[in-house]
């Protein structure tokens, strides 16, 4: 009886020991603290959001920012039909390019949405002309934009890096596990009087999941009693906030890049 219940306890305390080496050139100690600081900090955000401000906000437009790998989330069981990646990355584009310097960089029109839009102030003309006659019907025109903001994900690689290692001795043992997969997104800015392609950057994540795992396989009793514990955990950083962190990093270079070429509207002379 005190054997077995050694055997229970000497299981139960490997859940709490199992550790996963650092792998590659991290900074953190390992891939489950790496995957953990990203849920808590967002250092593509704060860099966006410390830009100093011009002297006048440009004015761009976003049309699409699609998803251009192609790619399907994988499963070793059965063919997925779900991509691996998010279609509606436009909006993380949006958000990234409204918050760069606190909202002081641009001004972010509606193009991905046009068409309702349109129909919707057609029918405030039509319903302003029916009830309240002739020249009634005036609206703001719209705001047109000086640049355009397009580009897309590009490449989605999946198990980029693997490894792992486990140890067992009479029946008993842990085992750890890391993959790192991969996403890049491509941004260019594009001069509307001209169509001159004046910007281009390609940004790449890296997206890591770990597991760990302890096991207790063992014979109590021969022919007679079989004992088996398993226990284990796994970490998965999210593909959505990997691709979110590549767009603001994307951004941030796109500004940066402007700042060194001189495109914008900057005050120069002040700020170096």
């Amino acid at each position: 009886m005190r054997r077995r219940l050694w055997y229970l306890v000497v299981a139960l305390s490997l859940s709490g020991c199992a550790q996963l080496a650092p792998v590659g050139q991290t900074n953190c100690v390992s891939f489950l603290t790496c995957i953990e600081e990203a849920r808590i900090t967002r250092p593509s955000l704060e860099k966006l959001t410390s830009l100093k401000p011009p002297k006048q906000k440009a004015v761009v437009a976003v049309y699409k920012f699609t998803d251009m790998t192609g790619q399907r989330k994988s499963s070793s069981k059965m063919a997925l039909f779900s991509t691996a990646v998010t279609q509606g990355a436009e909006n993380y584009l949006i958000e990234a390019l409204r918050g760069a310097g606190k909202g002081n960089w641009f001004t972010v029109v509606e193009r991905s949405g046009l068409d309702h839009l349109t129909r919707e102030r057609q029918l405030i003309k039509s319903t302003r002309q029916t009830y309240e006659g002739e020249g009634s019907n005036i609206l703001k025109p719209l705001l047109y934009a000086g640049l355009i903001v397009e580009g897309g994900i590009i490449s989605y690689d999946s198990n980029l890096r693997t490894g792992g290692s486990g140890a067992r001795y009479l029946g008993i043992g842990a085992s750890n596990e890391y993959r790192e997969d991969e996403i890049t997104v491509s941004l260019r800015v594009i001069l509307v009087q001209t169509g001159e392609v004046l910007l281009n950057v390609t940004v790449s994540k890296s997206i890591l999941s770990a597991r760990t795992s302890n096991d207790f396989f063992r014979f109590i009793e021969e022919g007679t009693e079989l004992v088996e514990l398993e226990t284990g955990y796994s970490e998965n950083e999210a593909i959505g906030y990997a691709t979110r962190t590549a767009i603001e990093t994307a951004v941030y270079q796109l500004v940066i890049d402007g700042l060194d070429k001189q495109l914008w509207d900057y005050n120069y002379e002040e700020n170096n």
